[in-house]
């Protein structure tokens, strides 16, 4: 297996560039998304003057720092933007990257739980470390060490990812049970109408009318998806690096995340984007 290869070689093991450089294009479109989707909702309007968000903000760093994340907030918004998609079309890659970052890193500032924000740092400084990011949208192809370290790292991030997430599921009675899910879904089948911002959930209608109630039929119908969940997050990282096994862990991988993506489609977009691109690196 190339990976095993790689590790007991140093990273001298050979590998396609072109797998990095496919990653650099998913990354860079999925930060242009998320940048854009920043603009709304509000994101325009932090910070502004006499706003509780610039209040928070005064006390958390003091007035003269403040007054500094103030001042470069929007500006920052409209250069991260245009940065990732420079990323993404491969125009000067790397200070475009560097760009990308500083602007992620920014939402650390503000924003209560920055999950996704840690996540795009990783996987972005995996990017930073390859040799080789490409240039335009050609992708090379062929056999180099430049980007096997970077490609190596990708696969552990992912792989702890998954396996972290499957242990903390695994800790949690009410997720294993399928209480939790069954609350979820029948919380927000009860309260979608009220939602601000209800296009962030995206739950089918027959999802909704079949599994929306807190009967014991519910329960035993979510236990099962919870069971499914946890198996495929600690079986798709082995199964993703074997190639005979590869095709059906991919298919398996989309399907959780579409899963995922439709319960929070605004909140998850980064984490399902950057996860189901982190397969390009899994084959050598």
């Amino acid at each position: 297996m190339w990976f095993f290869d790689a590790l007991a070689s140093a990273f001298q093991y050979p590998t396609d560039p072109g797998r990095l450089q496919w990653f650099r294009i998913v990354f860079g479109t999925v930060c242009t998304l998320r940048f854009a989707l920043a603009f709304g909702q509000g994101g325009w309007d932090r910070f502004a003057p006499a706003s509780l968000s610039s209040h928070l903000a005064e006390r958390r760093f003091g007035p003269a720092r403040a007054r500094f994340l103030i001042t470069v907030y929007r500006p920052a918004l409209v250069v991260r933007t245009a940065a990732a998609l420079a990323l993404a079309s491969g125009l000067a890659p790397r200070p475009a990257l560097l760009l990308v970052l500083a602007g992620a890193a920014m939402e650390l500032l503000y924003l209560k739980s920055p999950n996704a924000v840690r996540y795009t740092l990783l996987t972005g400084t995996c990017l930073l470390l390859a040799g080789d990011l490409g240039h335009g949208l050609h992708i090379e192809h062929g056999l180099s060490t430049a980007n096997t370290w970077a490609q190596c790292l990708l696969v552990l991030i992912t792989t702890d990812i998954y396996w972290n997430s499957a242990w903390q599921k695994l800790r949690s009675p009410q997720f294993r049970s399928g209480l939790y899910l069954t609350q979820w879904i029948h919380t927000y089948t009860q309260v979608r109408d009220r939602l601000p911002y209800r296009r962030q959930y995206v739950v089918p209608g027959l999802v909704r009318r079949r599994a929306g109630n807190l009967t014991a039929r519910d329960v035993r119908l979510w236990r099962l998806v919870a069971v499914t969940v946890i198996t495929a997050e600690i079986a798709l990282p082995p199964a993703l690096l074997i190639p005979q096994t590869a095709p059906y862990a991919v298919v398996v991988g989309v399907g959780v995340h579409a899963v995922f993506t439709c319960l929070k489609p605004r909140q998850l977009i980064t984490f399902s984007g950057l996860t189901l691109g982190t397969y390009l690196a899994f084959a050598a």
